[in-house]
């Protein structure tokens, strides 16, 4: 059974504002110095990194893919996924959880209502977070006065214990699924804090509650259509990006864990080699989403959710081959408790579940042959 908890009311002030790439760089790297100093501490103890996020929130770095004509910078999608997996290696639950707004904010980005857009990306400048999460097929949404009342429970989704906004899909009375933006704050919407799994054990994982929720109109946008919409395709390359960092994390600890790196140099370079072949795959799937972005043609939206596909399978394999590896290489004493060198490949583990194998394969599948047809 899990706790129930309003969700967290947001008491900071605004946000700085990150006005040049360089300056995203540099903060992600400041901040990841930081975070991992109680990381495997956080881990053990489930400590709910609620200040760690705070100083995200404060530094601007949760704010850099607001596009410029909502005065925001709106950074390469490359720069974004080496941002995501900076703060991965630091810590996998804070990564995941920036990956989650990311998407959102993406998400945000494709819809019709320029009021809505105005109003959140603004929050978004502010510092709030944002998560995403899906209601179960037997929430009740249905029409009342100026918009709807949302009653029922939703499927788990990362970050929610940490969101200020959470885009909500929820059936409507005509079978479709809209999207809803939901104030954090609300006395009608609650989360279960019912995450237990042995990896990732601190990204907000929650179950949202809704009790009559009403929900006004303007704050109700269209499911996106396609199978190939640039959120999807975001949502898959930062997957790929904290599958990154959690390699990384490893690999680092491998290094210092090794105690005769001479006659292991193969299987080092080996490792390294193959975390560095997935850093190019994802500078390579970030670029071509930058094209997709701007010119959403169905060609380079498919190219762009191919290519995020490929990186995002591809780095799970890396992160947890380079997570055993930390075991097999470096000996017995990376069993110690204390060390708590495990949850690299609980985090791995437990993200690579996430990732919906099976359809990223067919879809590829369906994309090549689709090119050979052509």
């Amino acid at each position: 059974m899990g706790t129930v908890s309003q969700l967290r009311d947001n008491m900071r002030s605004p946000a700085h504002r990150i006005e040049t790439e360089e300056e995203a760089v540099s903060a992600a790297r400041e901040l990841a110095t930081a975070f991992r100093q109680q990381a495997s501490e956080r881990d053990i103890t489930r400590l709910m990194p609620n200040a760690e996020l705070d100083m995200l929130s404060q530094s601007g770095l949760t704010a850099i893919t607001v596009p410029p004509e909502y005065t925001g910078i709106d950074i390469s999608n490359t720069l974004l996924a080496e941002i995501v997996a900076i703060i991965a290696e630091s810590d996998a639950s804070i990564g995941n959880v920036l990956a989650s707004h990311f998407r959102v904010l993406e998400g945000l980005r494709s819809q019709p209502s320029e009021e809505l857009k105005i109003a959140l990306f603004s929050r978004a400048l502010d510092g709030d977070r944002f998560a995403a999460a899906r209601f179960a097929d037997q929430a009740s949404l249905v029409a009342e006065g100026s918009g709807f009342r949302l009653t029922g429970r939703s499927e788990q989704a990362t970050a929610i214990l940490f969101a200020d906004w959470i885009a909500a899909a929820a059936i409507d009375p005509d079978r479709r699924r809209p999207i809803l933006y939901l104030q954090h704050d609300s006395d009608e919407l609650q989360a279960v804090d019912d995450w237990d799994a042995f990896g990732l054990r601190t990204n907000g994982a929650a179950t949202l509650v809704a009790g009559k929720l009403h929900v006004n109109a303007e704050t109700v946008a269209a499911a996106l259509s396609g199978d190939y919409a640039t959120e999807k395709s975001l949502g898959l390359l930062l997957q790929a990006a904290v599958s990154l960092g959690i390699a990384r994390a490893a690999f680092a600890d491998l290094l210092v864990m090794a105690k005769a790196p001479s006659g292991l140099l193969g299987k080092i370079g080996e490792h390294a080699i193959r975390i560095e072949t997935a850093t190019g795959a994802l500078e390579q799937a970030g670029r071509k989403l930058d094209i997709a972005q701007v010119s959403p043609t169905e060609t380079a939206m498919a190219e762009a959710h191919f290519s995020a596909s490929s990186v995002c399978l591809g780095a799970t394999e890396v992160a947890l081959d380079t997570a055993n590896a930390l075991f097999e290489l470096a000996g017995s004493v990376t069993g110690s408790l204390v060390l708590n060198l495990d949850r690299h490949w609980r985090n791995a583990r437990i993200h690579d579940m996430a990732i919906p194998r099976a359809a990223l394969l067919d879809a590829a599948g369906a994309h090549i042959q689709k090119i050979r047809e052509s």
